[in-house]
């Protein structure tokens, strides 16, 4: 094994809301018996909830969605809201301090009772948030700036929210780069934690889509999947169907963690994030050099040969042109320092629950996280006969279809999780199982 470095992050708490799971515990579960999370509705389900029946009748509206359970509840009081000020709030708001507060939980720690400085970096989603939208004819709503409506329920009130109910007082602030959000924003944690900014930083992002049961018009060659189902790699691969999703992580320091005998479930070994810049066909278009180069950069940072990885957790989303360029940018950067084939196993939890946007990233590093700590990497769903466009055979990379044990090597079990976002922001982690010496909480709870 190797030795821990002072720029190494653990991870010790996790907590997660997603499609299907409403815990780490349960997500887990779904993962490794490769549950699809995606309801499909009847058309008096969607009627019922007031979707117009003439869009219900379109045929080309898909009748399903990735949802999250009980977004309407809320423990208002434990966290000293009126049930008017919850009302106005919004789930995303909602759903992440509880998230937040299970994610210390989860470390074993208090946070109002913690001596040192935890900071908070946070992420949301919507065009302005789509709870806010669903409600504009709400009277309470249409309020002016910094107003109670406008606080509870904008993107910029997310990470200070939970540090002044929680009383955290390191650096706090709100991160958005589409779907990439939520890995962009632990790797900015990372860099506070370097620069030892704050002793902790909770790091995560919330997406809850409002209203949950309702469908989307879905088109040929666009990017909305045709049938409901999310397919990476596959070639039938018809695009994504967006879903909600809510998760936290607590990181230190590794030295401090393991002085602190912390639980740990993984390393953050390294990170990188880069932009596309013009270099590319449109706005919206992935750009193959930004994305390898990202990939390379973070394997750097870690400090490891690309040839130790065994497991990637990939942005896929069963695009028809997104899959098959990240593979090859992942190939570009991997065969800098391997001729290896097909060792290295991918997957995309895109398949199971849908595409979280914004809050994708932290779905994935919760996922691989959890891989590198059960030591077990689940089946990457809805794969059958892989995109002709990918080149897996002359790749390192082949599609896990199977629950499968993450076999040992000379060196740790290592992992990365790959995310990308509308507008070019790509971001690259790279994470390795825990030493032996260091799990010293084995009694804590996975979550």
């Amino acid at each position: 094994m190797s030795a821990p470095r002072q720029n190494d992050v653990a991870i010790i708490g996790l907590s997660c809301r997603l499609p299907g799971a409403a815990t780490a515990d349960e997500y887990w579960t779904n993962l490794c018996n490769g549950v699809e999370s995606i309801t499909f509705f009847s058309d008096q389900d969607l009627i019922a909830a007031n979707v117009d029946p003439s869009l219900v009748a379109n045929p080309s509206y898909v009748k399903a969605a990735a949802m999250l359970r009980d977004i309407e509840m809320f423990d208002e009081s434990f966290f000293g809201y009126s049930p008017k000020d919850a009302t106005l709030m919004d789930p995303q708001h909602r759903l992440f301090l509880e998230v937040c507060w299970d994610a210390f939980e989860n470390a074993g720690y208090d946070p109002a009772a913690y001596p040192g400085k935890i900071g908070v970096l946070a992420t949301a989603g919507g065009v302005v948030t789509s709870y806010l939208l669903a409600k504009l004819h709400h009277a309470e709503l249409p309020g002016q700036t910094a107003s109670t409506s406008h606080i509870n329920n904008d993107k910029d009130f997310l990470s200070t929210r939970i540090s002044y109910k929680l009383n955290l007082t390191g650096p706090s602030f709100t991160i958005q780069s589409a779907c990439s959000s939520s890995l962009l924003a632990v790797h900015q944690a990372c860099q506070n934690l370097r620069f030892e900014e704050c002793d902790m930083m909770l790091v995560g992002g919330s997406v809850v889509r409002v209203p949950q049961i309702e469908g989307y018009l879905a088109e040929k060659r666009n990017v909305h999947s045709l049938d409901g189902h999310c397919r990476p790699f596959d070639a039938v691969g018809q695009g994504t169907i967006f879903s909600s999703g809510v998760g936290a992580v607590l990181l230190k320091p590794l030295p401090q963690a393991i002085a602190d005998r912390d639980h740990i479930f993984a390393i953050i070994k390294g990170t990188a994030a880069n932009n596309d810049g013009s270099a590319k066909n449109s706005y919206t278009a992935p750009s193959l050099g930004q994305q390898s180069q990202a990939v390379a950069d973070a394997l750097k940072s870690a400090g490891i040969s690309a040839d130790s990885v065994g497991y990637v957790e990939c942005h896929a989303t069963g695009t028809l042109v997104g899959d098959p360029l990240e593979i090859e940018a992942l190939t570009r950067a991997f065969q800098k320092q391997t001729c290896r084939k097909q060792y290295c196993a991918v997957g995309s939890v895109k398949a199971n629950i849908g595409h979280p946007e914004q809050a994708a990233g932290i779905a994935g590093l919760i996922k691989t996280a959890l891989v590198l700590h059960h030591k077990q990497i689940p089946p990457s769903i809805n794969f059958e006969t892989p995109n002709p466009a990918i080149d897996f055979a002359s790749s390192p990379f082949y599609v896990n279809t199977t629950l499968q044990d993450f076999s040992g090597t000379d060196t740790p079990r290592r992992a990365g999780v790959n995310s990308l976002g509308i507008g070019g922001t790509n971001a690259f982690a790279v994470l390795e199982e825990t030493p032996p010496a260091a799990v010293t909480g084995n009694d804590a709870p996975d979550q």
